[in-house]
């Protein structure tokens, strides 16, 4: 697609969007790493100097994107919690707990490696202006989190909660991209089949970290 100059803000809103729209589209094709602005521009009809008029930077164009990304999956996440009562046994609802969490970011490989470049890629070559717009944004999803995770298990409390939810984020983003390695390491692993015990899967190895996680945050009985 070709673009005329944009002169007024419907315009450029429309500029924007074309640009987020192509970016999304490329991450289906290949990952954060291999995104470049040229190539960005080249796909959406755009000079690399045009497209660093709506957006600070490559990475201002990901992070916009994560944001997005993040909503979707907290959306799906309510979703899939909606219906868990807390008549259940605690240990049931911290089981479903982790499973609507693996499944749901299971189903959302594009935002799981975005979160997995967010503090080595995304985060840099930055305004404060974009960095303040990224981390609004995660702070209102954050919050939207903490109160489907304790509605589950109000026995976690807000604060346990979120330590789940925050160290949850983490621990999905650095599984996500030791389970996805490069062509390189992948031929190594067929090579090798020794090397198979240290092959890293994704869902699995998010349960178990979860459901460690979820158990040691949980309050222990009195005697």
């Amino acid at each position: 697609m070709t673009f005329q100059r944009a002169r007024s803000a419907e315009q450029r809103a429309v500029r924007r969007k074309a640009i987020l729209e192509t970016a999304a589209a490329m991450l289906t094709e290949m990952p954060v790493a291999d995104l470049s602005l040229n190539e960005l521009s080249r796909r959406v009809g755009l000079a690399k100097s045009n497209v660093l008029n709506y957006f600070d930077s490559r990475e201002a164009v990901l992070l916009e994107l994560s944001s997005s990304e993040l909503a979707t999956w907290v959306d799906e996440l309510e979703s899939a919690l909606a219906d868990v009562s807390t008549a259940l046994p605690v240990d049931e609802r911290g089981e479903r707990l982790v499973a609507a969490v693996v499944e749901t970011l299971s189903r959302r490989p594009v935002f799981c490696d975005l979160v997995s470049a967010q503090a080595s890629v995304l985060e840099r070559n930055i305004t404060t202006e974009t960095a303040l717009a990224f981390k609004r944004a995660a702070a209102a999803a954050y919050a939207r989190m903490i109160s489907a995770v304790a509605a589950v298990l109000p026995e976690l409390g807000p604060d346990r909660a979120g330590h789940f939810i925050a160290t949850a984020s983490l621990l999905a983003g650095a599984i996500w991209s030791h389970s996805h390695p490069v062509p390189a390491i992948i031929a190594a692993y067929e090579a090798d089949p020794s090397l198979h015990a240290i092959r890293i899967a994704f869902g699995p190895t998010l349960t178990e970290s979860l459901t460690t996680l979820l158990y040691g945050a949980l309050p222990r009985p009195t005697a």
